[in-house]
């Protein structure tokens, strides 16, 4: 099925650019100002989006400088399984792109879930995640 995925090229090695992904702080000054993670494999995280609801889920990977892997899952809106959010970084000349990607909208068991799917898709433009972790990273 048809994932959700944004990438964005910043000009920094990825291992300053994930001095934004390996920390509680640093994931909330771009990610959710109330995010509470422990990042470690199988630590849990909490949040609330954008839109008022409530996130929660489990780090399934994490990789120094490569990646983060999360379940994700929508608390009291219909949703019977997690999907994931992967946020990747690869080396490139330039410095680093960066991937966002939502995927297991299919396998969430709600009703509707396409239009779950376009309501992401939607919000990654308006959102605009990524470019919030690219200013932070420049103007560090």
């Amino acid at each position: 099925m048809p994932d959700v995925s944004h990438s964005l090229k910043i000009a920094a090695r990825p291992s300053v650019v994930w001095r934004w992904l390996e920390t509680q702080d640093g994931l909330r000054r771009w990610i959710g100002a109330d995010l509470v993670i422990d990042l470690a494999a199988g630590g849990a995280f909490s949040m609330t989006g954008p839109d008022g609801t409530v996130i929660a889920g489990n780090v399934l990977e994490l990789i120094p400088e490569g990646r983060l892997v999360l379940s994700w899952m929508e608390q009291d809106t219909g949703w019977q399984h997690p999907g994931r959010l992967v946020i990747s970084l690869r080396p490139i000349e330039s410095g680093t792109e960066a991937t966002l990607v939502h995927d297991g909208f299919a396998g969430i068991g709600k009703d509707g879930w396409r239009g779950t799917r376009d309501a992401y898709e939607r919000g990654i433009a308006r959102h605009r995640i990524l470019e919030q972790l690219a200013a932070l990273v420049e103007e560090a």
